[in-house]
């Protein structure tokens, strides 16, 4: 059995360019013999799992796994029934209802602010940068920045609902730069607390709540940035509900999220266990639906190649940070950031992930300026 998976393994990544203990960058080097077996039974979360534990090394991870995912290989493998029951279980389960609304951010986003500074940008932008005329991370988040600003067409005195704030970048570059008053809300207590340290005197309102807590009160503008993929696909038509409720009828909405080139229900089984728990990418007919019969969408901008470059640099920061912090992580939770930030950049390399920046008005409204 153990030589028929290893045959197996071997002729599958043979179709991606891939060879086991070959001399590419991209090539696996197996230290596990097992590993084989473990692949073929547990397929993305074994393939993590294992590279957590130490089983196989790839001095390139990016590429290996752009070079697997463009050659389609998961449509190879048969799932195994943990990986139908995952599925099943997205589809049963509201996986982000409302109680569940506050684990990611106590999972991810609270393991440490010092963490997330040592690996950000000076502005601490947890999404993706927009590389079009910058060359480094810190000149990449802040024309992000200022691209969402001129879409949103920002004027003094607006304002602002940012939902799933961060660590407050956008809330402290538009309310200095633009002048609007920026409520944001957070599912994240440490983000929470950081947002407000960073964003004091400024007017800025930060809050410890889920978006869906937002009733009564007329915004001149709504946003979300990299906070859809955390709304899970039985919570999108409520979503753009809330938007609808809050936002004022000559009001614009931008949502800026990772998306899937196909409508799923579930992600990735080594994802949703270990970095962003509950998580969903939405597809463009997902998210259109969801709209439907509330929203004009008004402009849809794809820069997806330019989140491999953010994921790449924030890589090239945390590998040079993390000396000072290995003895409170580990080595398994190094592995882990590692596969998690190389594996994503590989993601975007292959076309499989996207990064879209959709903005979406009120029937009836004047169409808002195009930016890009």
């Amino acid at each position: 059995m153990a030589d028929e998976s290893k045959a197996l393994v071997e002729e599958l990544l043979s179709i991606a360019g891939i060879t086991i203990n070959g001399d590419k960058p991209y090539d696996i080097q197996v230290l596990n013999e097992d590993l084989y077996e473990r692949i073929l039974r547990d397929e993305a979360l074994g393939l993590g799992e294992s590279y957590m534990d130490g089983w196989w090394e790839a001095e390139s991870v990016d590429e290996f796994i752009n070079r697997l995912l463009r050659a389609e290989l998961d449509k190879k493998i048969k799932g195994n029934w943990k990986i139908k029951w995952h599925y099943l279980k997205s589809r049963l389960f509201n996986l982000q209802k409302g109680k569940r609304a506050f684990h990611v951010g106590k999972h991810h986003y609270d393991i440490g602010n010092d963490f997330f500074v040592a690996m950000l940008d000076k502005r601490m932008n947890y999404s993706c940068g927009y590389w079009k005329d910058a060359d480094n991370l810190d000149d990449a988040q802040e024309a992000k920045l200022e691209l969402i600003c001129k879409k949103l067409e920002l004027e003094p005195g607006m304002r602002v609902l940012d939902i799933g704030c961060g660590w407050g970048a956008f809330a402290k570059y538009a309310s200095e730069k633009y002048k609007v008053e920026v409520i944001g809300v957070t599912v994240s207590k440490e983000q929470q607390n950081l947002a407000k340290e960073l964003t004091k005197g400024l007017p800025v309102e930060i809050r410890f709540q889920d978006y869906r807590e937002i009733k009564g009160e007329k915004f001149d503008r709504i946003l979300s940035i990299g906070s859809f993929e955390h709304v899970g696909h039985k919570n999108y038509r409520k979503y753009m509900e809330i938007v609808d409720e809050n936002l004022k009828d000559d009001g614009i909405s931008l949502i800026h999220t990772i998306g899937s080139n196909i409508s799923v229900t579930t992600a990735n089984a080594w994802t949703t266990k270990y970095i962003f728990p509950n998580g969903n990418l939405p597809s463009i007919a997902q998210i259109s639906k969801a709209m439907e019969g509330l929203f004009v969408i008004e402009d849809i901008h794809n820069f997806g190649p330019h989140y491999d470059k953010t994921l790449m640099a924030w890589y090239e920061n945390f590998n040079k940070a993390w000396p000072k912090f290995k003895d409170k992580y580990g080595e398994r939770f190094y592995r882990m950031w590692k596969y998690y930030l190389l594996s994503s950049a590989g993601g975007f390399r292959s076309r499989q992930t996207q990064l879209w920046q959709i903005v979406f008005t009120k029937p009836g409204r004047k169409q808002p300026q195009r930016v890009c």
